[in-house]
Protein backbone atom coordinates (compact mmCIF):
# COMPACT_ATOMS: atom_id res chain seq x y z
CA UNK A 1 0.00 0.00 0.00
CA UNK A 2 1.18 3.52 -0.82
CA UNK A 3 0.81 6.59 1.41
CA UNK A 4 1.05 10.01 -0.28
CA UNK A 5 1.61 13.25 1.62
CA UNK A 6 0.21 16.00 -0.57
CA UNK A 7 -1.92 19.11 -0.33
CA UNK A 8 0.17 20.62 -3.13
CA UNK A 9 0.34 20.78 -6.91
CA UNK A 10 2.78 17.86 -6.68
CA UNK A 11 0.26 15.98 -4.55
CA UNK A 12 -2.36 16.48 -7.24
CA UNK A 13 0.06 15.21 -9.89
CA UNK A 14 0.95 12.22 -7.72
CA UNK A 15 -2.75 11.35 -7.52
CA UNK A 16 -3.03 11.46 -11.32
CA UNK A 17 -0.05 9.11 -11.62
CA UNK A 18 -1.27 6.63 -9.00
CA UNK A 19 -4.85 6.61 -10.32
CA UNK A 20 -3.52 5.13 -13.57
CA UNK A 21 -2.85 1.86 -11.70
CA UNK A 22 -6.43 1.35 -10.57
CA UNK A 23 -5.23 0.23 -7.12
CA UNK A 24 -5.98 1.56 -3.65
CA UNK A 25 -3.65 4.06 -1.97
CA UNK A 26 -3.89 6.69 0.80
CA UNK A 27 -3.68 10.47 0.33
CA UNK A 28 -2.88 12.61 3.38
CA UNK A 29 -3.26 16.38 3.81
CA UNK A 30 -2.96 18.52 6.91
CA UNK A 31 -6.12 20.60 6.56
CA UNK A 32 -8.36 18.56 4.28
CA UNK A 33 -9.17 21.71 2.30
CA UNK A 34 -7.57 20.73 -1.00
CA UNK A 35 -10.20 20.13 -3.68
CA UNK A 36 -9.12 16.88 -5.28
CA UNK A 37 -10.99 13.94 -6.78
CA UNK A 38 -9.91 10.46 -5.71
CA UNK A 39 -11.35 7.40 -7.44
CA UNK A 40 -9.09 4.69 -6.05
CA UNK A 41 -7.38 6.69 -3.32
CA UNK A 42 -8.63 6.98 0.24
CA UNK A 43 -8.29 10.38 1.86
CA UNK A 44 -6.98 10.99 5.37
CA UNK A 45 -6.84 14.51 6.82
CA UNK A 46 -5.09 16.02 9.81
CA UNK A 47 -1.48 16.42 10.88
CA UNK A 48 0.43 13.27 11.88
CA UNK A 49 3.28 13.37 14.37
CA UNK A 50 6.02 10.74 14.25
CA UNK A 51 4.21 8.28 16.51
CA UNK A 52 0.86 8.62 14.70
CA UNK A 53 2.50 8.30 11.28
CA UNK A 54 4.33 5.12 12.23
CA UNK A 55 1.20 3.64 13.75
CA UNK A 56 -0.83 4.41 10.62
CA UNK A 57 1.83 2.82 8.39
CA UNK A 58 1.88 -0.34 10.52
CA UNK A 59 -1.89 -0.68 10.74
CA UNK A 60 -2.48 -0.13 7.01
CA UNK A 61 0.42 -2.11 5.59
CA UNK A 62 2.19 0.91 4.06
CA UNK A 63 5.22 -0.27 2.10
CA UNK A 64 5.97 2.92 0.12
CA UNK A 65 5.68 6.62 0.99
CA UNK A 66 5.46 9.41 -1.59
CA UNK A 67 6.51 12.71 -0.03
CA UNK A 68 4.82 15.32 -2.24
CA UNK A 69 4.41 17.87 0.54
CA UNK A 70 5.28 21.55 0.19
CA UNK A 71 9.05 22.17 -0.08
CA UNK A 72 8.86 24.47 2.97
CA UNK A 73 7.12 21.83 5.13
CA UNK A 74 10.42 20.98 6.83
CA UNK A 75 8.89 19.40 9.93
CA UNK A 76 6.73 17.03 7.86
CA UNK A 77 9.68 16.01 5.68
CA UNK A 78 11.64 15.24 8.84
CA UNK A 79 8.78 13.21 10.33
CA UNK A 80 8.46 11.18 7.11
CA UNK A 81 12.19 10.48 7.14
CA UNK A 82 11.95 9.27 10.75
CA UNK A 83 9.08 6.93 9.89
CA UNK A 84 11.03 5.66 6.89
CA UNK A 85 14.06 4.84 9.04
CA UNK A 86 12.08 3.30 11.88
CA UNK A 87 9.95 1.03 9.67
CA UNK A 88 12.35 0.55 6.73
CA UNK A 89 9.80 1.96 4.28
CA UNK A 90 11.10 3.41 0.98
CA UNK A 91 10.38 7.09 0.38
CA UNK A 92 10.07 8.86 -2.96
CA UNK A 93 10.48 12.62 -2.60
CA UNK A 94 8.42 14.41 -5.27
CA UNK A 95 10.34 17.67 -5.70
CA UNK A 96 9.54 20.74 -7.76
CA UNK A 97 11.42 22.08 -10.76
CA UNK A 98 13.18 25.32 -9.92
CA UNK A 99 14.40 27.95 -12.40
CA UNK A 100 17.94 29.33 -11.93
CA UNK A 101 18.12 31.98 -9.21
CA UNK A 102 17.76 35.45 -10.69
CA UNK A 103 20.66 37.65 -9.49
CA UNK A 104 18.43 40.73 -9.60
CA UNK A 105 16.40 39.27 -6.71
CA UNK A 106 17.47 39.66 -3.07
CA UNK A 107 17.79 36.08 -1.76
CA UNK A 108 17.51 35.36 1.96
CA UNK A 109 17.81 32.18 4.04
CA UNK A 110 15.63 33.29 6.94
CA UNK A 111 12.92 35.85 7.72
CA UNK A 112 15.34 37.61 10.08
CA UNK A 113 17.51 38.53 7.08
CA UNK A 114 14.85 40.78 5.56
CA UNK A 115 16.34 44.19 4.73
CA UNK A 116 15.30 47.05 7.01
CA UNK A 117 15.65 49.83 4.42
CA UNK A 118 12.14 49.42 3.04
CA UNK A 119 8.97 51.29 4.00
CA UNK A 120 6.28 48.84 2.91
CA UNK A 121 6.25 45.12 2.18
CA UNK A 122 3.72 42.74 0.60
CA UNK A 123 4.28 39.20 1.86
CA UNK A 124 3.03 36.13 -0.03
CA UNK A 125 4.67 33.52 2.17
CA UNK A 126 1.51 32.05 3.66
CA UNK A 127 -0.61 32.57 6.72
CA UNK A 128 1.68 30.56 8.97
CA UNK A 129 4.54 33.01 8.42
CA UNK A 130 2.68 36.04 9.84
CA UNK A 131 3.98 35.56 13.39
CA UNK A 132 7.53 35.43 12.05
CA UNK A 133 7.06 38.73 10.23
CA UNK A 134 5.30 40.79 12.94
CA UNK A 135 8.67 42.12 14.18
CA UNK A 136 8.95 44.20 10.98
CA UNK A 137 6.11 46.41 12.17
CA UNK A 138 8.20 47.43 15.19
CA UNK A 139 10.85 48.64 12.71
CA UNK A 140 8.39 51.06 11.11
CA UNK A 141 7.70 48.89 8.05
CA UNK A 142 4.10 48.69 6.84
CA UNK A 143 3.36 45.02 6.14
CA UNK A 144 0.54 43.52 4.07
CA UNK A 145 -0.23 39.79 4.18
CA UNK A 146 -1.67 38.12 1.10
CA UNK A 147 -3.47 34.94 2.12
CA UNK A 148 -6.17 32.62 0.80
CA UNK A 149 -9.67 34.02 1.09
CA UNK A 150 -11.13 31.34 3.32
CA UNK A 151 -12.42 31.42 6.89
CA UNK A 152 -9.73 29.18 8.37
CA UNK A 153 -6.91 31.28 6.89
CA UNK A 154 -8.45 34.58 8.00
CA UNK A 155 -8.99 33.25 11.53
CA UNK A 156 -5.40 32.01 11.72
CA UNK A 157 -4.07 35.34 10.43
CA UNK A 158 -5.98 37.33 13.05
CA UNK A 159 -4.88 34.95 15.78
CA UNK A 160 -1.30 35.92 14.91
CA UNK A 161 -2.09 39.62 15.16
CA UNK A 162 -2.91 40.61 11.58
CA UNK A 163 -5.56 43.31 11.17
CA UNK A 164 -8.25 43.63 8.50
CA UNK A 165 -6.42 46.47 6.73
CA UNK A 166 -3.29 44.30 6.49
CA UNK A 167 -5.00 41.34 4.85
CA UNK A 168 -5.39 40.99 1.09
CA UNK A 169 -6.46 37.97 -0.87
CA UNK A 170 -5.69 35.86 -3.92
CA UNK A 171 -8.02 36.86 -6.70
CA UNK A 172 -5.39 35.82 -9.22
CA UNK A 173 -2.19 34.02 -8.21
CA UNK A 174 -0.09 36.62 -10.03
CA UNK A 175 -2.07 39.68 -9.01
CA UNK A 176 -0.44 42.44 -6.94
CA UNK A 177 -3.39 43.57 -4.79
CA UNK A 178 -1.74 46.49 -2.92
CA UNK A 179 0.85 49.17 -3.58
CA UNK A 180 4.04 48.31 -1.70
CA UNK A 181 7.70 49.09 -2.16
CA UNK A 182 8.82 45.48 -1.95
CA UNK A 183 7.38 41.97 -2.16
CA UNK A 184 8.44 38.85 -0.28
CA UNK A 185 8.09 35.55 -2.12
CA UNK A 186 8.93 31.96 -1.31
CA UNK A 187 11.11 30.12 -3.80
CA UNK A 188 8.16 27.98 -4.78
CA UNK A 189 9.39 26.64 -8.12
CA UNK A 190 7.72 26.48 -11.50
CA UNK A 191 4.59 24.69 -10.24
CA UNK A 192 4.22 27.30 -7.51
CA UNK A 193 4.07 30.10 -10.07
CA UNK A 194 7.27 31.70 -8.79
CA UNK A 195 8.39 33.07 -12.15
CA UNK A 196 4.98 34.56 -12.92
CA UNK A 197 4.93 36.31 -9.53
CA UNK A 198 8.42 37.69 -10.17
CA UNK A 199 7.38 39.06 -13.56
CA UNK A 200 4.24 40.66 -12.09
CA UNK A 201 6.30 42.34 -9.36
CA UNK A 202 8.90 43.55 -11.85
CA UNK A 203 6.14 45.10 -13.95
CA UNK A 204 5.10 47.07 -10.84
CA UNK A 205 8.68 48.19 -10.24
CA UNK A 206 8.80 46.46 -6.87
CA UNK A 207 11.90 45.27 -5.09
CA UNK A 208 11.77 41.48 -4.98
CA UNK A 209 12.95 39.51 -1.96
CA UNK A 210 12.83 35.70 -2.08
CA UNK A 211 13.11 33.21 0.75
CA UNK A 212 15.26 30.32 -0.43
CA UNK A 213 13.72 26.87 -0.31
CA UNK A 214 15.05 24.60 2.45
CA UNK A 215 17.83 22.37 1.19
CA UNK A 216 17.18 18.65 1.37
CA UNK A 217 19.49 17.57 4.16
CA UNK A 218 22.13 14.92 3.72
CA UNK A 219 20.48 13.05 6.58
CA UNK A 220 17.18 12.93 4.68
CA UNK A 221 18.96 11.58 1.62
CA UNK A 222 20.72 8.96 3.72
CA UNK A 223 17.43 7.85 5.23
CA UNK A 224 15.87 7.50 1.78
CA UNK A 225 18.92 5.51 0.72
CA UNK A 226 18.63 3.25 3.77
CA UNK A 227 14.98 2.67 2.98
CA UNK A 228 15.96 1.41 -0.46
CA UNK A 229 18.54 -0.98 1.01
CA UNK A 230 21.44 1.39 0.53
CA UNK A 231 21.00 1.77 -3.22
CA UNK A 232 20.25 4.89 -5.23
CA UNK A 233 18.08 3.13 -7.80
CA UNK A 234 15.65 4.68 -8.14
CA UNK A 235 17.07 7.88 -6.69
CA UNK A 236 15.02 9.19 -3.74
CA UNK A 237 14.06 12.31 -5.68
CA UNK A 238 11.87 12.83 -8.72
CA UNK A 239 10.48 16.05 -10.11
CA UNK A 240 7.74 14.99 -12.48
CA UNK A 241 4.99 12.43 -13.15
CA UNK A 242 7.03 10.11 -15.36
CA UNK A 243 9.84 9.86 -12.84
CA UNK A 244 7.34 9.19 -10.08
CA UNK A 245 5.67 6.39 -12.00
CA UNK A 246 8.98 4.76 -12.88
CA UNK A 247 10.12 5.00 -9.25
CA UNK A 248 6.90 3.34 -8.06
CA UNK A 249 7.27 0.64 -10.72
CA UNK A 250 10.75 -0.19 -9.44
CA UNK A 251 10.03 -0.04 -5.72
CA UNK A 252 6.56 -1.60 -5.85
CA UNK A 253 6.42 -3.57 -9.13
CA UNK A 254 2.97 -5.08 -8.57
CA UNK A 255 1.20 -1.73 -8.07
CA UNK A 256 0.93 -1.11 -11.83
CA UNK A 257 -0.42 -4.00 -13.91
CA UNK A 258 1.76 -2.78 -16.81
CA UNK A 259 5.05 -0.91 -16.69
CA UNK A 260 6.22 2.10 -18.70
CA UNK A 261 9.30 2.31 -20.91
CA UNK A 262 11.60 4.74 -22.67
CA UNK A 263 11.34 6.11 -26.18
CA UNK A 264 14.21 5.72 -28.63
CA UNK A 265 14.63 9.49 -28.33
CA UNK A 266 15.29 9.23 -24.59
CA UNK A 267 17.72 6.35 -25.17
CA UNK A 268 19.60 8.34 -27.81
CA UNK A 269 19.74 11.33 -25.47
CA UNK A 270 21.06 9.26 -22.57
CA UNK A 271 23.74 7.71 -24.79
CA UNK A 272 24.72 11.15 -26.11
CA UNK A 273 25.02 12.57 -22.58
CA UNK A 274 27.14 9.61 -21.46
CA UNK A 275 29.43 9.80 -24.48
CA UNK A 276 29.88 13.54 -24.05
CA UNK A 277 30.64 13.25 -20.33
CA UNK A 278 33.35 10.72 -21.05
CA UNK A 279 34.87 12.80 -23.86
CA UNK A 280 34.82 16.20 -22.17
CA UNK A 281 35.07 15.40 -18.45
CA UNK A 282 36.43 11.88 -18.25
CA UNK A 283 33.34 10.72 -16.35
CA UNK A 284 31.64 7.34 -16.92
CA UNK A 285 28.58 7.09 -14.63
CA UNK A 286 26.30 4.04 -14.76
CA UNK A 287 23.29 6.34 -14.94
CA UNK A 288 22.90 9.79 -16.44
CA UNK A 289 20.22 12.44 -15.87
CA UNK A 290 17.96 13.08 -18.86
CA UNK A 291 15.69 16.11 -19.02
CA UNK A 292 12.39 15.14 -20.68
CA UNK A 293 10.36 17.50 -22.89
CA UNK A 294 8.05 18.33 -19.95
CA UNK A 295 11.06 19.66 -18.00
CA UNK A 296 11.41 16.86 -15.46
CA UNK A 297 14.58 14.84 -15.04
CA UNK A 298 14.86 11.05 -14.89
CA UNK A 299 17.89 8.81 -14.44
CA UNK A 300 18.66 6.43 -17.32
CA UNK A 301 21.08 3.50 -17.26
CA UNK A 302 23.92 3.60 -19.82
CA UNK A 303 27.00 1.62 -20.78
CA UNK A 304 30.25 2.21 -22.63
CA UNK A 305 32.43 0.65 -25.32
CA UNK A 306 35.73 1.80 -26.79
CA UNK A 307 34.37 4.59 -28.97
CA UNK A 308 30.71 4.99 -28.05
CA UNK A 309 28.22 4.97 -25.18
CA UNK A 310 24.95 3.09 -25.38
CA UNK A 311 21.51 2.77 -23.81
CA UNK A 312 19.37 -0.37 -23.99
CA UNK A 313 15.85 0.42 -25.19
CA UNK A 314 13.38 -0.45 -22.48
CA UNK A 315 9.81 -0.73 -23.76
CA UNK A 316 8.26 -1.77 -20.45
CA UNK A 317 5.10 -3.76 -21.17
CA UNK A 318 4.40 -1.99 -24.44
CA UNK A 319 4.48 -4.43 -27.39
CA UNK A 320 7.36 -2.69 -29.14
CA UNK A 321 9.64 -4.41 -31.67
CA UNK A 322 12.47 -2.10 -30.61
CA UNK A 323 12.50 -3.44 -27.04
CA UNK A 324 16.01 -4.44 -25.97
CA UNK A 325 17.87 -2.87 -28.89
CA UNK A 326 21.08 -0.96 -28.30
CA UNK A 327 20.97 2.74 -29.14
CA UNK A 328 24.49 4.12 -29.48
CA UNK A 329 26.00 7.58 -29.51
CA UNK A 330 29.52 8.52 -30.50
CA UNK A 331 30.83 12.05 -30.02
CA UNK A 332 33.53 13.85 -31.93
CA UNK A 333 35.02 17.13 -30.81
CA UNK A 334 35.24 19.31 -33.89
CA UNK A 335 37.04 22.62 -34.44
CA UNK A 336 36.67 25.34 -31.83
CA UNK A 337 33.83 27.73 -32.45
CA UNK A 338 33.24 31.30 -31.40
CA UNK A 339 29.80 30.94 -29.93
CA UNK A 340 28.73 31.34 -26.35
CA UNK A 341 27.19 27.87 -26.26
CA UNK A 342 28.23 24.61 -27.79
CA UNK A 343 27.38 23.99 -31.44
CA UNK A 344 25.88 20.51 -31.66
CA UNK A 345 25.47 18.62 -34.94
CA UNK A 346 23.32 15.46 -34.82
CA UNK A 347 23.96 12.77 -37.43
CA UNK A 348 22.19 9.49 -38.18
CA UNK A 349 24.50 6.51 -38.37
CA UNK A 350 24.07 2.78 -38.97
CA UNK A 351 20.52 1.51 -38.49
CA UNK A 352 18.91 4.96 -38.39
CA UNK A 353 16.57 5.46 -41.34
CA UNK A 354 16.41 8.31 -43.84
CA UNK A 355 13.36 10.29 -44.88
CA UNK A 356 12.57 9.78 -48.55
CA UNK A 357 9.22 11.58 -48.65
CA UNK A 358 8.05 15.05 -47.59
CA UNK A 359 5.75 15.53 -44.61
CA UNK A 360 8.17 15.07 -41.72
CA UNK A 361 10.03 17.50 -39.46
CA UNK A 362 12.97 17.41 -41.87
CA UNK A 363 13.27 17.14 -45.68
CA UNK A 364 13.98 13.97 -47.69
CA UNK A 365 17.54 12.79 -47.29
CA UNK A 366 17.78 13.75 -43.61
CA UNK A 367 18.25 11.17 -40.88
CA UNK A 368 14.95 9.99 -39.35
CA UNK A 369 15.66 11.59 -36.00
CA UNK A 370 12.57 13.61 -35.21
CA UNK A 371 12.46 17.15 -33.90
CA UNK A 372 11.65 16.31 -30.26
CA UNK A 373 14.62 13.91 -29.80
CA UNK A 374 16.98 16.38 -31.50
CA UNK A 375 15.84 19.11 -29.13
CA UNK A 376 16.21 16.74 -26.18
CA UNK A 377 19.79 15.89 -27.15
CA UNK A 378 20.74 19.55 -27.58
CA UNK A 379 19.03 20.69 -24.38
CA UNK A 380 20.65 17.96 -22.31
CA UNK A 381 24.13 18.55 -23.69
CA UNK A 382 23.80 22.29 -23.13
CA UNK A 383 23.11 21.53 -19.46
CA UNK A 384 26.59 20.03 -19.21
CA UNK A 385 28.05 23.56 -19.50
CA UNK A 386 30.11 22.66 -22.55
CA UNK A 387 30.91 25.96 -24.25
CA UNK A 388 33.08 27.26 -27.05
CA UNK A 389 33.32 23.95 -28.85
CA UNK A 390 31.62 22.10 -31.66
CA UNK A 391 30.33 18.58 -31.10
CA UNK A 392 29.26 16.04 -33.70
CA UNK A 393 26.88 13.43 -32.26
CA UNK A 394 26.29 10.27 -34.30
CA UNK A 395 23.31 8.13 -33.28
CA UNK A 396 23.31 4.54 -34.49
CA UNK A 397 21.26 1.39 -33.94
CA UNK A 398 23.12 -1.73 -35.16
CA UNK A 399 19.89 -3.80 -35.44
CA UNK A 400 17.88 -0.92 -36.86
CA UNK A 401 17.79 -1.89 -40.54
CA UNK A 402 16.34 -5.33 -39.86
CA UNK A 403 13.90 -4.18 -37.16
CA UNK A 404 12.58 -1.38 -39.36
CA UNK A 405 10.98 -3.97 -41.63
CA UNK A 406 8.55 -4.74 -38.79
CA UNK A 407 7.52 -1.11 -38.26
CA UNK A 408 5.46 1.47 -40.17
CA UNK A 409 8.66 2.92 -41.64
CA UNK A 410 8.50 1.29 -45.11
CA UNK A 411 4.93 2.59 -45.52
CA UNK A 412 6.08 6.06 -44.44
CA UNK A 413 8.95 6.14 -46.87
CA UNK A 414 11.66 5.87 -44.20
CA UNK A 415 14.40 3.64 -45.52
CA UNK A 416 17.49 2.00 -44.10
CA UNK A 417 16.56 1.78 -40.42
CA UNK A 418 14.31 2.79 -37.57
CA UNK A 419 13.20 6.27 -36.55
CA UNK A 420 14.45 7.96 -33.41
CA UNK A 421 11.17 9.24 -32.00
CA UNK A 422 9.35 10.20 -28.83
CA UNK A 423 7.30 13.27 -28.00
CA UNK A 424 7.13 12.76 -24.21
CA UNK A 425 10.28 10.70 -23.78
CA UNK A 426 8.34 7.97 -21.96
CA UNK A 427 6.26 5.12 -23.41
CA UNK A 428 3.18 4.17 -21.45
CA UNK A 429 2.16 0.54 -22.05
CA UNK A 430 -0.32 0.19 -24.88
CA UNK A 431 -0.22 3.94 -25.06
CA UNK A 432 -3.11 5.55 -26.91
CA UNK A 433 -0.94 8.64 -27.22
CA UNK A 434 1.78 6.70 -29.04
CA UNK A 435 -0.66 5.04 -31.45
CA UNK A 436 -2.46 8.30 -32.22
CA UNK A 437 0.90 9.98 -32.75
CA UNK A 438 1.75 7.33 -35.35
CA UNK A 439 -1.61 7.98 -37.06
CA UNK A 440 -0.80 11.68 -37.18
CA UNK A 441 2.57 10.96 -38.81
CA UNK A 442 0.91 8.73 -41.42
CA UNK A 443 -1.76 11.33 -42.16
CA UNK A 444 0.87 14.05 -42.50
CA UNK A 445 2.83 11.93 -44.96
CA UNK A 446 -0.37 11.13 -46.85
CA UNK A 447 -1.13 14.83 -47.28
CA UNK A 448 2.45 15.58 -48.32
CA UNK A 449 2.25 12.89 -51.02
CA UNK A 450 -0.14 15.14 -52.95
CA UNK A 451 -3.02 12.66 -52.98
CA UNK A 452 -6.49 14.13 -53.37
CA UNK A 453 -8.01 11.45 -51.12
CA UNK A 454 -6.93 9.59 -47.99
CA UNK A 455 -8.35 6.15 -47.30
CA UNK A 456 -8.48 5.13 -43.64
CA UNK A 457 -8.90 1.49 -42.62
CA UNK A 458 -8.86 -0.59 -39.45
CA UNK A 459 -6.02 -2.80 -40.69
CA UNK A 460 -4.42 -4.74 -43.50
CA UNK A 461 -7.46 -6.88 -44.31
CA UNK A 462 -9.89 -4.02 -44.90
CA UNK A 463 -7.20 -2.03 -46.70
CA UNK A 464 -6.61 -4.88 -49.12
CA UNK A 465 -10.27 -4.93 -50.11
CA UNK A 466 -10.62 -1.15 -50.48
CA UNK A 467 -7.40 -0.67 -52.47
CA UNK A 468 -9.04 -2.25 -55.47
CA UNK A 469 -11.42 0.73 -55.65
CA UNK A 470 -8.58 3.26 -55.70
CA UNK A 471 -5.82 1.76 -57.86
CA UNK A 472 -4.31 5.16 -58.69
CA UNK A 473 -3.72 6.31 -55.12
CA UNK A 474 -0.16 6.08 -53.77
CA UNK A 475 0.62 3.71 -50.91
CA UNK A 476 0.97 6.68 -48.55
CA UNK A 477 -2.73 7.53 -49.10
CA UNK A 478 -3.81 4.45 -47.09
CA UNK A 479 -3.70 4.91 -43.32
CA UNK A 480 -4.60 2.50 -40.52
CA UNK A 481 -6.76 3.88 -37.72
CA UNK A 482 -6.80 0.76 -35.53
CA UNK A 483 -9.67 1.62 -33.19
CA UNK A 484 -9.25 5.41 -33.19
CA UNK A 485 -11.72 6.44 -35.87
CA UNK A 486 -12.72 9.66 -34.16
CA UNK A 487 -9.12 10.78 -33.52
CA UNK A 488 -8.15 9.98 -37.12
CA UNK A 489 -10.98 12.10 -38.51
CA UNK A 490 -10.07 14.96 -36.16
CA UNK A 491 -6.48 14.80 -37.41
CA UNK A 492 -7.70 14.85 -41.02
CA UNK A 493 -9.71 17.97 -40.28
CA UNK A 494 -6.75 19.66 -38.52
CA UNK A 495 -4.50 18.92 -41.50
CA UNK A 496 -7.06 20.24 -43.98
CA UNK A 497 -7.58 16.91 -45.77
CA UNK A 498 -10.83 17.35 -47.67
CA UNK A 499 -11.65 13.88 -49.03
CA UNK A 500 -11.69 10.86 -46.73
CA UNK A 501 -12.82 7.32 -47.43
CA UNK A 502 -13.50 5.25 -44.31
CA UNK A 503 -13.33 1.50 -44.75
CA UNK A 504 -14.90 -0.39 -41.86
CA UNK A 505 -15.92 -3.97 -41.17
CA UNK A 506 -19.11 -4.87 -39.37
CA UNK A 507 -17.66 -5.47 -35.90
CA UNK A 508 -16.41 -1.89 -35.65
CA UNK A 509 -19.26 -0.48 -37.75
CA UNK A 510 -22.00 -1.46 -35.29
CA UNK A 511 -20.06 0.27 -32.47
CA UNK A 512 -19.38 3.34 -34.60
CA UNK A 513 -23.05 3.52 -35.62
CA UNK A 514 -23.95 3.56 -31.92
CA UNK A 515 -21.70 6.60 -31.40
CA UNK A 516 -18.51 4.94 -30.16
CA UNK A 517 -15.68 6.72 -31.97
CA UNK A 518 -13.12 4.53 -30.19
CA UNK A 519 -14.09 0.96 -31.03
CA UNK A 520 -11.69 -0.88 -28.72
CA UNK A 521 -13.39 -3.63 -26.74
CA UNK A 522 -12.38 -2.01 -23.44
CA UNK A 523 -14.27 1.15 -24.45
CA UNK A 524 -17.33 -0.26 -26.19
CA UNK A 525 -19.17 -3.55 -26.76
CA UNK A 526 -21.69 -4.80 -29.28
CA UNK A 527 -25.15 -3.49 -28.42
CA UNK A 528 -27.71 -6.06 -29.62
CA UNK A 529 -30.65 -3.78 -28.85
CA UNK A 530 -29.18 -1.08 -31.06
CA UNK A 531 -28.45 -3.58 -33.84
CA UNK A 532 -32.05 -4.79 -33.64
CA UNK A 533 -33.15 -1.16 -34.08
CA UNK A 534 -31.05 -0.87 -37.25
CA UNK A 535 -32.43 -4.17 -38.56
CA UNK A 536 -35.95 -2.83 -38.02
CA UNK A 537 -35.05 0.37 -39.91
CA UNK A 538 -33.87 -1.81 -42.81
CA UNK A 539 -37.02 -3.95 -42.55
CA UNK A 540 -34.89 -7.03 -41.80
CA UNK A 541 -36.72 -9.47 -39.55
CA UNK A 542 -34.01 -11.83 -38.30
CA UNK A 543 -33.23 -13.28 -34.87
CA UNK A 544 -29.83 -12.16 -33.47
CA UNK A 545 -30.29 -13.37 -29.90
CA UNK A 546 -27.76 -16.17 -30.35
CA UNK A 547 -24.93 -14.22 -32.04
CA UNK A 548 -21.64 -13.53 -30.24
CA UNK A 549 -19.91 -11.63 -33.05
CA UNK A 550 -21.41 -8.93 -35.27
CA UNK A 551 -20.12 -10.55 -38.46
CA UNK A 552 -22.50 -13.48 -37.89
CA UNK A 553 -25.29 -11.15 -39.00
CA UNK A 554 -24.11 -11.40 -42.61
CA UNK A 555 -24.96 -15.10 -42.66
CA UNK A 556 -28.45 -14.51 -41.26
CA UNK A 557 -29.47 -11.77 -43.70
CA UNK A 558 -31.30 -12.77 -46.90
CA UNK A 559 -29.36 -11.63 -50.00
CA UNK A 560 -32.01 -9.10 -51.01
CA UNK A 561 -31.66 -7.31 -47.64
CA UNK A 562 -27.87 -6.98 -47.51
CA UNK A 563 -27.76 -3.54 -49.12
CA UNK A 564 -30.67 -2.20 -47.04
CA UNK A 565 -28.96 -3.26 -43.82
CA UNK A 566 -25.60 -1.87 -44.97
CA UNK A 567 -27.20 1.47 -45.90
CA UNK A 568 -28.82 1.75 -42.47
CA UNK A 569 -25.51 1.04 -40.70
CA UNK A 570 -23.62 3.49 -42.93
CA UNK A 571 -26.23 6.18 -42.31
CA UNK A 572 -25.75 6.01 -38.55
CA UNK A 573 -21.95 5.92 -38.91
CA UNK A 574 -22.10 9.04 -41.07
CA UNK A 575 -24.22 10.88 -38.48
CA UNK A 576 -21.48 10.34 -35.90
CA UNK A 577 -18.46 10.87 -38.16
CA UNK A 578 -19.30 13.67 -40.57
CA UNK A 579 -19.34 16.39 -37.83
CA UNK A 580 -15.67 15.62 -37.21
CA UNK A 581 -14.87 16.54 -40.80
CA UNK A 582 -16.97 19.70 -41.21
CA UNK A 583 -15.05 21.04 -44.20
CA UNK A 584 -14.63 17.78 -46.06
CA UNK A 585 -16.52 14.94 -47.70
CA UNK A 586 -16.64 11.53 -46.07
CA UNK A 587 -17.29 8.30 -47.97
CA UNK A 588 -18.03 5.28 -45.76
CA UNK A 589 -17.57 1.78 -47.14
CA UNK A 590 -18.88 -1.22 -45.21
CA UNK A 591 -16.91 -4.42 -45.90
CA UNK A 592 -17.99 -7.99 -45.21
CA UNK A 593 -15.68 -10.94 -44.53
CA UNK A 594 -15.67 -11.99 -48.18
CA UNK A 595 -14.50 -8.59 -49.38
CA UNK A 596 -17.83 -7.37 -50.64
CA UNK A 597 -18.13 -3.60 -50.29
CA UNK A 598 -21.37 -1.72 -49.68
Amino acid sequence: MILVFGGTTEGRKAVEVLEEAGNVYYYSTKTGEQDIALHHGQRIDGALDAEAMQLFCQEHGICLIVDAAHPFASQLHQTIAQASEALNIPVIRYERIYPPRDPSITWIDDYNQLPRNIHSLLTTTGVQSISKLKYLETKGIKVFYRILNRESSIAMAKKQGATDDQLCFYEDANDIPVEAEAILLKESGISGGFQEKVEAAKAKGMRIIALKRPEITQKALELCSLATNGTQEPPPLCNGPYGLRRAVEKLLPKFYPLHSGLTTGTCATAAAVAATLRLTKGEMPDEVPVILPNGETIMVAVGYDDDYAYCIKEAGDDPDVTDGIEVRASVELMAKCQKQNAQIDIIGGEGVGRFTLPGFDYPPGEAAINKAPREMIRQNLEQLSIINCQLSITISVPQGKEIAKRTFNPRLGIEGGISIIGVSGIVKPFSEEAFIDSIRKCMTVAKASGTNRVVINSGGKSERFVKALYPDLPQQAFVEYGNYIGETLKIANELGIRKITLGVMLGKAVKLAAGHLDTHSRKSVMDKAFIKQILDEADCDIDISDITLAREIWEKLPPEKLQDFASAIIGHCAENCQPLLPNGTLTILLIDDKGNIY
